[in-house]
C-alpha cells in the first residue's frame, strides 16, 4: 500500500528542492521548485486566462530536453519576473543550458514559470518603475531547502480560494516499489475547495492520515449541480488561478511526462468546483528527476504514476488552503 512520505511534502522526491519569498506590504510572494540538475519537464495548461513563461519549450520537438527550475508566483503579468531572479542566481551557479562552451559565454538557465492574479487583493502595487518580482524570485532561490512553509506563503501568500484564503500547499505519496511522487500548489482559485454548506473539502476521499483536518460530508449531502458553495461570486477576467508542480524520481520521457501532467489536471477536478473556467489561468508542470525505472510494462506504469499524480495534487490544494484558513498564516 502506498503510503505519504517522511515530510508530506514535494521535497520528499530526492533532489527536489523548494525555496520560497514573500512581499508583506504587496501582498505577493514566489515558489521555485529546484531540482538539482537539470530534469525531464512537461506542462499542461488548462485554464483560459493564463499566464505562462517558457512553456513552449516544453513542446516536443524542441531544442531543449530539461529544465534547471521552476517558478510559481503571485502578480500576473508582472510576476513573470520572478524567474529572472531565479536565472540570475542559477547563472551564478554556472547552470544552464549552452551551445558554445567557452568562459566568456554564459549559460541559459532554463526556468519555465506561471503567475497568479493577485493585484486586487488589497496590498500596495505603487511599486514605481521596477516590480517586486525579480528579487522575490531571487529570494526564494537563495532560500531553497528540503522543507518550506505551507499556507500564507510563497506564490500563495496573497492567494484567496473561492471566498476562502488561498495558499500553498503540498503532500506527497511512496509506492510499495519505492517510486515518489510529490505535488505543490498555489490556490488562487475561481471555484470553491468545500462542498457547499459542509466543513468538507471536495478532496476529503483522498486525505491521508487528517492531513487537511479530517472533515467529512453528512450521510444525506446531495449536490445541487448549480450550488458551488463559496466560490468567487462575481469574477473578473485573469483573477483567478491555480498552478502546481508534480515532481517524481521516476523515470519519465518527455513524452511521458505530458501524459502525466494531463492526467494531474485531474487533480484540480477532484479539489475545486468550478474549475478550468475561462477566466482560470491552471496549470500544472510535472517534473521528472530519474533515479527510479519504471516497472515494467511502461505505459500502465505511467498510468499508475498519473492517477497518484492526480490525488496527490488534490491533496495539496486541500492543505493549502486549509493550512491558511486555521492559521491564517502558515506551518511547515
Amino acid at each position: 500500500m502506498a503510503k505519504r512520505g517522511a515530510k508530506n511534502l514535494i521535497t520528499d522526491v530526492p533532489g527536489i528542492r523548494v525555496g520560497q519569498a514573500e512581499d508583506v506590504s504587496v501582498r505577493t510572494g514566489a515558489t521555485v521548485i529546484l531540482p538539482d540538475q537539470p530534469v525531464v519537464a512537461a506542462v499542461c495548461v488548462a485554464g483560459g486566462g493564463p499566464g505562462t513563461r517558457e512553456t513552449d519549450l516544453l513542446a516536443g520537438g524542441t531544442l531543449v530536453d530539461a529544465v534547471d527550475a521552476i517558478v510559481l508566483a503571485g502578480g500576473s503579468a508582472f510576476g513573470l519576473a520572478a524567474a529572472d531572479g531565479v536565472a540570475a542566481g542559477l547563472k551564478k551557479a554556472g547552470r544552464g543550458f549552452s551551445l558554445i562552451d567557452l568562459p566568456s559565454v554564459p549559460k541559459s538557465p532554463i526556468v519555465p514559470a506561471a503567475i497568479l492574479y493577485d493585484l486586487a487583493n488589497g496590498g500596495n502595487k505603487d511599486w514605481g518603475d521596477v516590480s517586486p518580482y525579480a528579487a522575490l524570485g531571487r529570494k526564494a532561490y537563495d532560500a531553497v531547502s528540503g522543507t518550506f512553509t505551507l499556507g500564507r506563503a510563497g506564490a500563495g501568500f496573497g492567494a484567496a480560494a473561492g471566498a476562502h484564503l488561498g495558499g500553498t500547499g503540498s503532500a506527497s505519496i511512496v509506492t510499495q516499489d519505492k517510486i515518489t511522487i510529490g505535488a505543490l500548489a498555489a490556490v488562487n482559485c475561481y471555484g470553491s475547495v468545500y462542498m457547499p454548506g459542509t466543513d468538507a473539502f471536495w478532496a476529503w476521499p483522498y486525505e491521508i492520515g487528517g492531513e487537511f483536518g479530517g472533515a467529512r460530508p453528512p450521510a444525506d449531502f446531495a449536490m445541487d449541480p448549480e450550488d458551488w458553495g463559496a466560490a468567487k461570486m462575481n469574477p473578473g477576467l485573469g483573477q483567478n488561478t491555480t498552478i502546481a508542480c508534480i515532481a517524481t524520481d521516476a523515470i519519465l520521457t518527455p513524452d511521458q511526462a505530458k501524459r502525466v501532467a494531463q492526467m494531474a489536471l485531474s487533480g484540480f477536478s477532484r479539489a475545486i468546483r468550478p474549475v478550468f473556467a475561462p477566466f482560470d489561468g491552471d496549470a500544472v508542470f510535472v517534473l521528472s528527476t530519474g533515479k527510479r525505472a519504471l516497472p515494467d510494462p511502461a505505459p500502465a506504469s505511467v498510468a499508475r504514476i498519473g492517477e497518484l499524480a492526480a490525488s496527490t495534487l488534490a491533496r495539496a490544494v486541500a492543505r493549502g488552503v486549509y493550512t491558511a484558513c486555521k492559521t491564517k498564516g502558515g506551518t511547515s
